[in-house]
């Protein structure tokens, strides 16, 4: 009884409930991926201030399946779910339908993490073509048009949309080749079936590191923490930027006061020196906000990707 006087003292619009109602994360993706692994550092570093924090995976449809789960669940503080650059950002347009409203059924509670996407070249392709930077990639596409190929995990992926993102700002003609799926878009990569990909950092830093792949830019408006060396996109492309992103929601109509104190509880611990640690050996930096400052974050997702979409020309019925 103490501990939970405690508890509600230090949460009070969460409520005495909250010590015996379990919190859960609802992560749209499989165990074991990235998105999980980060929900379930979470959910150990906040169960001083929240107690018992539950993650439960809900996979499919593209991240569709968990993410209206979590619109439908009731607002009342015990139910979040994991927005990513696909639920909020790429879905909206490129789904002709949508199990949920991105703008209007979810509460934002913070920004968790990004993690960079880098341009990595096939290694020996850059070198048989003396490519080293992404002006020399550039240079060597506008005096070669459809001479280079890049792959993706796939029509409508984040990488894909980079990809035609790139070539947009460029004036470029480049090939794109579509995998099922990012783990082969990397393996193509890796035997020379492809010239490039945009690839978040986290699937190309060993390769990079092996030195199979040569890195020539990364997508993040600055240079990264992680791959110090290498510069960014916009350096060359000026205002391009194309982070891998997810962050924490709720369903639309959770109090104020609940989203402020679960934004308190999960900040504090995205700053602590355990999840910072943790978060750095998959090569992701934290990335805490305010509700409202994620909020705004959103709605410029769903306005850059809404161009990014047609520029593609991606659609899923």
């Amino acid at each position: 009884m103490a501990l939970a006087a405690t508890a509600a003292l230090a949460f009070p619009a969460l409520s005495m409930a909250q010590a015996d109602k379990p919190t859960r994360i609802i992560v749209p993706f499989g165990a074991g991926g990235p998105i999980d692994v980060t929900a379930r550092i979470l959910a150990e570093a906040v169960k001083d201030s929240l107690g018992t924090v539950i993650v439960e995976n809900r996979p499919g449809a593209g991240g569709n399946i968990g993410v209206s789960a979590v619109a439908r669940a009731a607002p009342d503080g015990h139910t979040l779910g994991i927005a990513t650059t696909a639920s909020h950002g790429i879905n909206p347009w490129l789904f002709s339908k949508l199990p949920y409203d991105p703008a209007k059924d979810f509460a934002p509670v913070t920004q968790m993490l990004r993690v960079p996407n880098v341009l990595v070249m096939n290694a020996d392709t850059a070198q048989r073509l003396n490519i080293r930077t992404l002006s020399d990639l550039i240079r060597y596409a506008k005096a070669n048009p459809g001479k280079l190929n890049y792959g993706s995990g796939g029509n409508g992926s984040a990488g894909h949309l980079a990809g035609e993102l790139l070539k947009n700002q460029a004036g470029i003609f480049v090939v794109h080749i579509p995998y099922n799926g990012g783990n082969p878009a990397q393996l193509a990569l890796l035997s020379g079936q492809v010239d490039f990909n945009i690839d978040n950092l986290a699937t190309a830093a060993a390769n990079i590191r092996a030195g199979k792949l040569r890195a020539l830019a990364v997508t993040t408006a600055q240079r990264s923490a992680m791959l110090p060396e290498v510069p960014p996109m916009a350096e060359t492309l000026p205002g391009f930027e194309v982070d891998t992103w997810w962050g924490l929601i709720t369903p639309a109509g959770t109090p104020a006061e609940t989203v402020r104190k679960l934004n308190s509880a999960f900040t504090a611990a995205l700053g602590t020196p355990e999840v910072k640690g943790q978060f750095a050996r998959l090569l992701a930096e934290p990335a805490p906000s305010t509700p409202q400052a994620f909020e705004a974050f959103l709605q410029k997702e769903r306005s850059k990707y809404e161009r990014m979409v047609r520029l593609s020309g991606a659609q899923v019925d």
